[in-house]
């Protein structure tokens, strides 16, 4: 993280060749034609666009045959193994090669047109502030959202925020609904190395995995999908990635940094690392246990190596003594009319500080960690919230969003309830020792019971895991005469869940967006440039195949079985074993390479200057663990799974030659 900090104040001025989560529709091409010799001109750039998927589930794919074939990241589509399997069937054990499956939670979303709707945004808010700013926005936001959809439940629209309130786009998609599971190998084989090996290189992971779209029951009609190279790619090729970087944070405040090294990161550290010791321990009481909660399990750790390394990138002494050098410059040399920006973020921020427990505890679900309250929460929300006009309604319940959340509330995939009661109770004992036993609100929630006997007579008492209850709800007119004791819940604690939001849209989120624009404009002053932050929408980023300095660019078969020792993390399944002695020790298994990626890119296609597919992005190493804050071009590493890889497993190891040829046809 040294490195990241040293670079600091040259990067926030000068962009660093390889940096920068570039927009579709803002790429410097001529930058790249400089930089690596490589011409993208606007039909690369559209064949690639259209070619990338967006997972609604926080992940990136592509589409790569003309008959609807997704590929994407085995730990992107865990859930879907999960939902499929059963106590007699554990895909995420065996794998999975077919038939075809529906995945119940899943949707993509294809980008097909991009619109800068700044003017009428700036427009419908001009000379609004605070709440009045925040009123005027949503109303706007939605108007645009709405506008584009026009009732097609085929089509997703979204306003995205850029430069923290400085641009607004609107993004439009061709969403698919139904997405069928073709292909995935074990668990074992996609996490080889665990744990300890996450956020490393060399790495030996097959984390891969592929979907396929249906429209009509029957396989989409995709012919806008990226095609498979015919070289393989090897070390100092120049590759692209193009993606969904779920979120960055490199050109916030100091005041925004403080917010987050101080408050928000050691929270969620602290609340991640006690749901794994709790997530673990009851884990380890059966096969069964295991086998519901490993995913999750998985995603937690994962999450919680994350914020660790996000945190302690901010802890370094000179990153923040670097930014606010940097931020005292840019200030001075600002135009008079933006210098305001900064002391009204900071006082958001001290809002913020204040509400984040609340926040979070009561808003973002913390305290009340179950699927059947989320789905509870969802129906008791949505006869209030669609009884309003369109722009006054909370962004999940809007026009533009009503089929996600319908689809999300309409999912058949069964719920574990055994894990629903364990995590119920939990989050509830957690709320108790977060407010204290005689807090107000502690005693409406637990109603005098402990929080065990309070999660067994909520969990118990419902209905909700019936997907066909759900639907009733849903489409009820009328006040249901059949009580539930989830819905009544949500009911119960929602007062508070919506006024702590209101507070924190109104008197942070406005404030942040409000002044987004004057920073922006103080940064262009002064010749600041760059990519704006990541937002989980699609991004293109170049660089090339490389490893730290005198490691290896490339792991391969060979080093897999070396690295094997029969005992997980690092064993080898039994399909690999049978197979090694057709396997070619060289070919290429994970490589590494200097695009610039963060959490959400997690299934992006690799591709070649020709835009095809030579890899399939799956992690980052440690240095990538400071990249929500900045790039560093020495030691940040993409990895990802080596394209010929890919064939060579589908073809010799698994039998799944069919899907080697849909992709090589």
């Amino acid at each position: 993280m040294r490195i990241l900090c040293a670079l600091v104040t040259f990067a926030s001025s000068v962009a660093l060749a390889e940096e920068g989560m570039w927009l579709f529709n803002d790429f410097p091409s001529a930058q790249v034609k400089k930089d690596v010799g490589v011409t993208v001109d606007q039909a690369w750039l559209d064949r690639v666009r259209l070619g990338s998927l967006r997972l609604a589930n926080g992940c990136s794919a592509s589409l790569v045959s003309p008959d609807g074939l997704v590929m994407t990241n085995h730990h992107c589509i865990r859930a879907c193994l999960e939902d499929l399997s059963t106590p007699s069937r554990d895909l995420l054990a065996t794998g999975f090669l077919g038939p075809e499956e529906k995945c119940p939670k899943f949707e993509g979303n294809q980008l097909v047109k991009i619109t800068n709707v700044t003017d009428s945004v700036r427009e419908a808010t001009r000379g609004a502030s605070g709440p009045e700013f925040q009123k005027k926005l949503k109303a706007e936001t939605s108007r645009l959202e709405s506008e584009c959809t026009k009732g097609d439940a085929t089509k997703r629209c979204d306003v995205v925020t850029l430069f923290h309130g400085a641009q607004f786009h609107l993004y439009e998609y061709r969403r698919y609904q139904d997405l069928r599971l073709v292909f995935a190998p074990e668990f074992q084989m996609a996490a080889f190395g665990g744990d300890p090996d996450n956020f490393n290189f060399p790495r030996y992971g097959f984390d891969a995995a592929f979907l396929r779209v249906y429209v009509d029951g029957k396989p989409a009609k995709t012919p806008e999908h990226l095609k498979w190279a015919r070289k393989p790619a090897k070390e100092n090729d120049v590759v692209f990635v193009s993606g969904h970087p779920g979120g960055t944070e490199r050109s916030l405040t100091v005041a925004q940094y403080e917010y987050l090294r101080d408050v928000s990161l050691p929270w969620l550290i602290a609340a991640y690392a006690e749901s794994r010791g709790r997530l673990d321990e009851w884990a380890r009481q059966s096969p069964e246990r295991e086998r519901v909660s490993k995913s999750r399990l998985r995603a937690i750790e994962n999450s919680l190596k994350a914020l660790k390394g996000r945190r302690e990138a901010l802890v370094e002494p000179s990153f923040l003594a670097n930014k606010r050098t940097a931020e005292m410059a840019l200030r001075e040399k600002a135009p008079e009319a933006t210098k305001g920006a900064w002391d009204a973020i900071a006082g958001a921020m001290l809002t913020q500080r204040g509400l984040y427990v609340d926040f979070m505890m009561r808003e973002g679900g913390f305290a009340f960690q179950s699927e059947l309250f989320a789905h509870a929460r969802k129906l008791a929300r949505f006869p209030v919230e669609t009884s309003k006009p369109n722009g006054e309604r909370l962004r999940e319940y809007t026009d533009a969003q009503l089929p996600a959340l319908k689809q999300s509330l309409l999912d058949p995939a069964p719920i574990p309830l055994e894990l629903e009661k364990a995590r119920l109770t939990w989050s509830l004992t957690r709320l108790r020792e977060v407010y204290g036993a005689d807090d107000a609100f502690v005693k409406k929630v637990l109603a005098g019971k402990s929080p065990d006997d309070r999660a067994a007579e909520l969990i118990d008492g419902t209905k909700l895991a019936d997907p066909e209850v759900r639907k009733q709800r849903l489409e009820a007119t009328g006040k249901l005469e059949e009580a539930d004791p989830m819905m009544a819940f949500a009911k119960l604690v929602d007062g508070e869940a919506r006024a702590v939001r209101k507070r924190f849209e109104e008197e942070v989120d406005a404030v942040v967006k409000k002044n987004g624009e004057l920073l922006a404009e103080a940064r262009r002053t002064v010749g600041v440039s760059g990519a704006p932050d990541a937002t989980f929408t699609l991004r293109l980023t170049y660089g090339r195949i490389k490893g730290v300095e005198k490691g290896p660019a490339m792991t391969t078969v060979k080093g897999l079985f070396e690295r094997a020792t029969g005992k997980a993390p690092y064993a080898v399944t039994e399909k690999w074993t049978a197979a090694r002695a057709r396997l070619n020790p060289a070919t290429p298994y994970n490589v590494a390479t200097t695009n610039d990626i963060i959490g959400g890119n997690s299934g992006s296609p690799l591709v070649n200057a020709n835009g095809e597919v030579v890899g399939l992005v799956f992690d980052g190493n440690l240095q990538s663990l400071g990249g929500n804050f900045g790039y560093e071009p020495v030691g940040n590493r993409a990895v990802a799974v080596h394209g010929d890889l890919i064939i060579t497993a589908l073809r010799q190891v698994y039998g799944a030659t069919n899907v080697a040829n849909e992709l090589t046809r």
